[in-house]
């Protein structure tokens, strides 16, 4: 499901977990000086396999970023005899210094930490660089630190600030600005608007970057690098937040009529077993994804389907299920439900027989080397987009195009659906 922040974690952390440098006046002898770190062009790129890397921690798009907030929203339900994961979160009683929440906030700032060290590096290196190819090298460098720090600092806003209200968000408290390693400055909470403001700058770096001479060719979908899909996609979300419909509207449009991305069917088939629907989530293939998070086999992340099914080869022991008003979300035509739950029975002692979240059973690849409930985290899917249009063209009044959006949705998941949808004023 497409998260949005009306169920934040606002918290107040009181330590800001930022990467510092050293106070000592002398490094270890066998430690590298800072201004040595990256002097060349590979030695930049190795910066940018750090920061992707990063983005596969346990604490983020694999493990708890995702989680918390569904948990905490009331998505799913605790079984009685789970083995407690995450049950303060579930039961609301959160504090300051509650282990995941703190780790989702420090795994932010260190993928800020380390955008900030590739940027303060990556002038020095342009400097010395002469080989046309290279220097190009470097600008697609300078984009993607660009932009994974302004995904970094929109899940912190989303997460640990108020949503953003245009009147009140230049009084509002917003997160903690870091733009350099070497000299981060006094570490302070600045207001909302400056928080989006910075997001929004790096954006337009990473647009500028990032944005390919010529589209003709460009194979966009399913990647593991951040490309101007990403930028676009990144753009409308943060456009939504802030309220500015017509942004949002824009940017999304962008990335729809791009033709770089289709939605996945869920009644066409990509081969003997699977729909293109369901293939997105076993395989983690599929040409509506914008950008995945890149996992190997011998190099993955947290495992988002454990506490939904804990399952051990011999039976299921889930520390959650879905609600019932979850479940009453899909229409019976909607064939995302029967790829997201199944009817399955438990091997607790109550034997409790009911619908359990399948959709991160596991990569079937992974499932064949014994690695269960791992999938490569999808964080920006065309699907949003279309949400986040539709909703757009509502806040402004425009109901039929939203039905329009809606409806292109629906004939891609619903095992049949009419032409139109009927959108108004009463029931957006």
């Amino acid at each position: 499901m497409i998260m949005r922040n009306t169920y934040n974690i606002i918290l107040t952390i009181l330590t800001v977990l930022v990467p510092l440098t050293s106070c000592l006046d002398k490094y270890p002898e066998d430690a590298i000086q800072q201004d040595e770190a990256i002097t060349t062009v590979a030695e930049a790129r190795q910066a940018v396999v750090g920061i992707y890397s990063l983005t596969k921690s346990g604490a983020l798009f694999s493990g708890e970023l995702t989680l918390l907030p569904d948990i905490q929203c009331d998505l799913v339900a605790a079984v009685q005899g789970n083995s407690n994961t995450y049950g303060d979160i579930w039961r609301w009683e959160i504090k300051s210094t509650n282990k995941q929440i703190t780790g989702v906030y420090g795994a932010l700032y260190s993928l800020i930490g380390r955008c900030n060290f590739l940027l303060d590096n990556l002038s020095k290196v342009e400097e010395n660089t002469y080989d046309e190819d290279d220097l190009k090298k470097i600008v697609t460098y300078r984009g993607e630190a660009h932009f994974a720090r302004a995904l970094a600092y929109s899940e912190l806003i989303k997460l640990f600030c108020k949503p953003y209200e245009p009147e009140t968000a230049a009084q509002e408290l917003g997160v903690a600005l870091v733009k350099s390693y070497v000299n981060p400055g006094k570490i302070t909470r600045a207001t909302l608007q400056e928080s989006y403001n910075l997001v929004l700058e790096d954006l337009k770096v990473a647009e500028e970057c990032l944005k390919p001479e010529k589209m003709d060719g460009l194979v966009l979908y399913n990647s593991r690098d951040f490309t101007i899909g990403t930028v676009y996609a990144l753009y409308s979300r943060v456009y939504l937040y802030m309220h500015n419909w017509d942004k949002a509207i824009e940017y999304t449009t962008k990335v729809i009529d791009s033709g770089k991305y289709i939605l996945s069917s869920a009644t066409k088939m990509i081969n003997n077993t699977y729909t293109f629907f369901e293939y997105m989530w076993h395989c983690d293939d599929a040409t509506e994804t914008i950008w995945k998070v890149g996992f190997e086999t011998t190099s993955f992340g947290g495992a988002l389907g454990r506490v939904f099914l804990n399952y051990n080869y011999i039976n299921f022991k889930p520390d959650y299920v879905p609600t019932n008003w979850a479940l009453g979300l899909y229409d019976k035509k909607d064939q995302r439900a029967t790829t997201y739950f199944q009817q399955l029975r438990t091997g607790y002692p109550h034997g409790l027989a009911c619908p359990l979240l399948v959709k991160y059973f596991g990569n079937d690849v992974y499932i064949s080397q014994n690695i269960l409930h791992v999938n490569e985290p999808k964080v920006f899917r065309l699907a949003e987009q279309y949400l986040i249009r539709a909703e757009a063209y509502c806040q402004k009044g425009q109901y039929s195009k939203a039905g329009a959006d809606i409806s292109t949705l629906r004939k891609a998941r619903y095992s049949s659906y009419g032409n139109t949808t009927l959108i108004t004023e009463q029931n957006w």
